[in-house]
């Protein structure tokens, strides 16, 4: 085993980063499910750290033609862990698919932060959570990358 790259490892291992940030995009599915389904329901979701929820919640931004805008996130953050769960066998692809779509998510996240910073002018702690776990993935992604030039 070598530190040169996560993902090779000795056969029948799993690499530690994938496997890590597998984790991770678990955390930010459940977030976007609950939301997603609190957002079906109109149920309001229960903001306990921060004021501000439901006003971004239930702002234009919250949707994209009728459909949440944390469905979406759910499908991404799916898409994210089973890229992450692939490359955690040592599938070295899927590892590098995993950066572009955590890439594409963080740069959606920091839209969605400006939106709530500027346009909206109040914050979400549920969306605060999952910009979160967005960025942590690609910390993560980013730590194996530079690890190679160890």
């Amino acid at each position: 085993m070598t530190h040169a790259d996560p993902n090779e490892e000795s056969t029948g291992s799993i690499a530690k980063l994938p496997l890590a940030a597998a984790f991770v995009a678990l955390v930010g599915l459940a977030d976007s499910v609950y939301l997603t389904v609190h957002h079906l329901t109109a149920e309001p979701v229960p903001c306990s750290l921060i004021s501000g929820c439901e006003t971004v919640l239930t702002s234009s931004y919250a949707e994209i033609a009728g459909v949440p805008l944390a469905a979406f996130g759910a499908v991404a953050y799916f898409v994210a862990f089973s890229l992450a769960i692939l490359a955690a066998f040592g599938n070295r692809l899927m590892w590098m698919a995993f950066g572009a779509q955590v890439v594409l998510m963080a740069a959606v996240t920091a839209w969605l932060l400006y939106l709530q910073a500027f346009v909206i002018g109040a914050f979400c702690q549920f969306c605060l959570l999952s910009a979160i776990t967005t960025f942590t993935m690609l910390v993560i992604f980013v730590v194996s990358r530079l690890s190679r030039f160890r």
